[in-house]
Order: C-alpha cells, then sequence, then structure tokens
C-alpha cells in the first residue's frame, strides 16, 4: 500500500539535499557527515566527507582526483543492491552518464523517491546504459529542459571531422565526455589518431579496469601535433582549451551541448551527457511518477508541459 508523499521528504539547502528521515545528504555541495554520491564530477562529488555512499567506480574515480580529502570511509554498492540509512532504503540504478553513475531510489513509509542526478539516455559505450524504474516522486535534472533543446546524434556529429585534413585541438571535460570522445573516434573517424592531454590518462586507465576501454589513444606528443595535416586529435579540458586559443593550424573544437560553448570556434560539435527535451520526456513516461521535482537547471518549460497531469515542483536552494 503507498504511503503519503512526504513534502519535506528532501530539503534543499545551500548545503545540499537533505533528507532527515535517514539523516543523510544526497551529492552534498559541502562536507557532510553522511553523503549518498551519484557520480564523481566535481559538482555532485565535493571533497571531504566522512561517510560516502556511492558505487565501486565513483568511489575509485573520487579517490585518483580528490586524493586524501575524497571520504573519510567509502561505502560501495553494486546497482540494485539495496541498504539502509536511518529509516530509507536506498538502492542505485544506472543513470548513463559516466562510468558509476548512478540514480538513487530512496523508499520510505511506503513511497519511492527516484532522485537521477545527471542523466543520459543517448548510447553511449563506455558506461553503463541508463536504466528506468518506477517511482511516486521523480526528483530530476532540468539542465536542458526546453523544448527548443534537442541533441543531435553524437556518431553524425563527431563524423564532422572526416571533412577534415586538419589537426583538431578539442575541448572536452576529463571525465566521462574524454572517454566517450576516445570511442566516437576510434568508431566512426578510423583515419584519425587521439592524442589524450596527460590529466585525461589515469581516469581513462579506470574505464579501462570496469571494462569499458574508450579504444586507441596516445599520451599527448608535442612534436606529432606539428604536421599541421596528419590527421590528429589532440583532447584536452576546457583551461587548457581556453590557454590555446591562438593556436595555429589546427581546428579548435569543443564538444558540448551548451550553444555559448560553441562559439568562436571553427566547427560545432553539440555533444551532450545529459538529457534533452525528448528524452526527459521518455524518463519521465517510463518512471511514471505522481510528482516532479526538478533541479540543476530551469523547470519552468516542463512545469508549463505537465500542467494539469503531473504536478511539478521546482526546488529552490534555501540558505540554512
Amino acid at each position: 500500500m503507498q504511503g503519503l508523499i512526504l513534502p519535506d521528504f528532501l530539503d534543499y539547502t545551500s548545503e545540499g539535499l537533505y533528507c532527515k528521515y535517514g539523516n543523510f545528504y544526497v551529492d552534498p555541495m559541502q562536507p557532510a557527515e553522511r553523503a549518498v554520491i551519484s557520480h564523481a564530477h566535481g559538482d555532485h562529488a565535493c571533497p571531504g566527507n566522512k561517510h560516502v555512499f556511492c558505487t565501486a567506480a565513483t568511489a575509485d574515480i573520487m579517490t585518483l582526483r580528490l586524493k586524501k580529502n575524497a571520504a573519510g570511509k567509502f561505502f560501495r554498492y553494486a546497482y540494485h543492491e539495496p541498504f539502509e540509512l536511518g529509516a530509507v532504503k536506498i538502492s542505485f540504478l544506472s543513470a548513463g552518464h559516466i562510468l558509476g553513475s548512478a540514480q538513487v531510489l530512496m523508499e520510505y513509509q511506503g513511497v519511492r523517491y527516484l532522485y537521477t542526478g545527471d542523466i543520459k539516455l543517448q548510447a553511449d559505450a563506455t558506461c553503463e546504459p541508463a536504466e528506468f524504474a518506477h517511482a511516486d516522486v521523480l526528483i530530476t535534472e532540468t539542465t536542458f529542459a526546453d523544448p527548443a533543446v534537442v541533441h543531435p546524434d553524437a556518431a553524425m556529429e563527431i563524423s564532422k571531422l572526416n571533412a577534415f585534413n586538419h589537426n583538431v585541438l578539442l575541448g572536452a571535460y576529463t571525465l566521462g565526455k574524454s572517454q566517450r570522445l576516445v570511442h566516437l573516434i576510434n568508431t566512426y573517424c578510423p583515419g584519425r589518431e587521439v592524442l589524450l592531454h596527460h590529466s585525461m590518462v589515469p581516469v581513462t586507465r579506470i574505464y579501462e579496469q570496469y571494462g569499458f576501454a574508450p579504444g586507441r589513444y596516445l599520451p599527448y606528443n608535442r612534436k606529432l601535433m606539428k604536421n599541421p595535416a596528419t590527421g590528429f586529435v589532440y583532447i584536452v579540458p576546457p583551461l587548457t582549451f581556453d590557454c590555446y586559443f591562438r593556436a595555429k593550424n589546427v581546428l579548435r573544437v569543443f564538444a558540448s551541448g551548451w550553444a555559448r560553448l560553441q562559439a568562436q570556434n571553427d566547427l560545432s560539435l553539440y555533444i551532450s551527457d545529459h538529457v534533452d527535451w525528448r528524452d526527459l520526456l521518455q524518463v519521465i513516461e517510463n518512471v511514471r511518477p505522481s510528482e516532479i521535482w526538478t533541479l540543476h537547471g530551469d523547470g519552468q518549460h516542463l512545469q508549463q508541459h505537465l500542467r494539469g497531469a503531473i504536478d511539478v515542483k521546482i526546488l529552490n536552494a534555501t540558505v540554512k
């Protein structure tokens, strides 16, 4: 028998999403005593938490990136392996965002609350695919929740590189995006050779250890990039990409779903690791929630689209 949805099951504060019924935070923004972490990106996995509950891959990536500040202690769980914090039963479902990324299913008094974290439905051979489960409340990101935003097919986007012989300076996030790009280039641009920035190699090795090897790549070699028509793609993090704004004899490209990051580049490359409008509606159709709570973006379009069908509550952080 389903219980009553509790409007205060998650309290959204400047410190993050807090569940008083289990005394834990979900993706806290400040160090917490007990933190349930959806994935290892820095805006979801802050340093200094005392007890961290996450997938094994997330724990390994956090340890690589945050060293001794990764966590006081990790508690690693497989997808669908239940555990309890206070009176709340918790399990992880794959989110399809990056390696080890998880949706957090929380069950309390007969009500199921599903926090998506960052989620992606597009095919990606470098991480576990997103999955669905019914929940009474869907707590979802709305990063690209706009009917005007439609992410193109990633294979078609990366194939744009085949139209040029120039070397490519390709900006991308170190965790998740760069590994996906290595696979896409290996698959759809077989004439290209991938060079990885040194900061991306250790993360990529963790992907390989978990059975998600993205494909061929070499650590960056400056000499290889000097010949402008040798077909190399040098993948670099955003700060390095910005520093090379005067780079010559290369195509400057940045892989992102954001239009602002395509400005002043030689080629647009719309490859996103978040759901667009259509995919978000697909998530909702599969989860079949009675209520939707939104965060990480603008939920107004979704609120208007579902008015009269599903209640949509936009979570705004309160200062404690």
